[in-house]
């Protein structure tokens, strides 16, 4: 039974989304970021940077030397373990694995960081920047040209459905937090509606309930 700690941001249903992909019994234990759970001592352990999600896998990789269970942090990493250790979603091939890297890559490094700035300036930030506003919004705007210009050559992300595309759907389900009408992305929204009928996408994006 995997020990999931999440709460219900884009992050967090990336993993939940592939736990149910994958079929895999697993514990939900809620950390409210909200109110700085992530900073506890205990969960430190598990995640020294304090962010969600994390799991612990008492089945999988033990330490050698002290039999502790494998403790996993970054949700794009935690993608590549559970899809390692079931053997789902796997490449065919050296290149497709590289196809999935790289497009899983450019969710970690560009749609989750300029998507969450999105939300924060527009959202969350106690005074408005026009100047963070307008920056941040360009560039998400940017990012849905790239990924729309993808979709129309390929039906997901690396060709076929893959980690690349569990993780990028969470931020773009947040799609009315920043803005975005998702017809004027076609690709997007044919690719978006698609991943979305997924019956184990619809229950990892409950998680936490």
């Amino acid at each position: 039974m995997i020990e999931l700690y999440t709460w219900g941001t884009p992050n967090g249903r990336k993993v939940s989304i592939m736990l149910e992909e994958c079929g895999l019994a697993y514990n939900v234990h809620k950390i409210n970021i909200g109110a700085g759970e992530q900073l506890a001592p205990d969960y430190l352990a598990i995640n020294p940077n304090g962010k969600i999600p994390s799991i612990v896998d008492p089945d999988g990789l033990p330490d050698e030397k002290t039999g502790k269970p494998i403790a996993m942090m970054e949700s794009g990493a935690i993608l590549i373990y559970l899809s390692a250790k079931t053997g789902k979603f796997p490449p065919k091939t050296d290149r497709d694995k590289y196809e999935v890297l790289q497009w899983l890559m450019f969710q970690m490094g560009h749609v989750g960081p300029m998507f969450g700035q999105v939300h924060h300036f527009v959202r969350y930030a106690k005074e408005q920047v026009p100047y963070a506003i307008e920056r941040y919004i360009r560039e998400k705007d940017r990012l849905y040209g790239v990924l729309d210009k993808r979709l129309g050559e390929a039906e997901y992300l690396a060709g076929e459905y893959s980690i690349a595309d569990i993780a990028t759907y969470p931020w773009v389900a947040r799609h009315e937090w920043h803005k975005t009408d998702l017809n004027t992305y076609p690709n997007v929204k044919r690719w978006f509606d698609a991943i979305g009928a997924r019956l184990a996408v619809k229950r990892g994006m409950a998680v936490p309930a």
